[in-house]
């Protein structure tokens, strides 16, 4: 790591640092997952074929903006391929883990020489938290809706 990029690091409010670090940790944990078959993996991503609402919860607007904020910078600097299937993953897991709702899509398109191609991306409410650079290109062909409700 450069000194440049640790002296900003270091500039930044405790808050953003530690979702730094739990975006990392739930980007390694994601791509654990892939070590196994997506039909393993698959039940564990929510209610199939559902989505949750599009209407937000004004009190998790802030919550939401970080996580997509530190998924986004996290990802970028994995030593492994933190790409947008993993980056759904890590960023329901977030939310999941204060309680706040998601919908993971899946979907397929064509690349500009016509192959088939996949992505992901994830909503809460009515915030896209990843994927979303490129969503429009892709039909959606499954959804996991993830109704987080936190533990009492």
């Amino acid at each position: 790591m450069s000194t440049k990029k640790l002296r900003a690091l270091l500039s930044l409010d405790r808050r953003t640092v530690l979702f730094f670090i739990e975006a990392l940790l739930a980007l390694g944990v994601a791509k654990l997952k892939f070590r196994r078959s997506f039909a393993k993996v698959a039940p564990r991503l929510g209610n199939k074929n559902e989505e949750t609402s599009r209407e937000l919860d004004e009190r998790h607007i802030r919550t939401i903006k970080q996580i997509r904020s530190a998924i986004g910078v996290m990802s970028r600097h994995t030593p492994w391929d933190s790409k947008c299937m993993v980056q759904a993953i890590a960023g329901m897991a977030m939310l999941k883990r204060r309680g706040i709702a998601s919908t993971l899509y899946l979907g397929t398109g064509r690349d500009e020489n016509g192959k088939l191609i996949a992505h992901a991306w994830l909503r809460s409410g009515s915030v896209y938290v990843s994927g979303y650079e490129g969503m429009n290109r892709f039909v959606v062909v499954e959804k996991f809706a993830n109704h987080a409700r936190r533990a009492s």
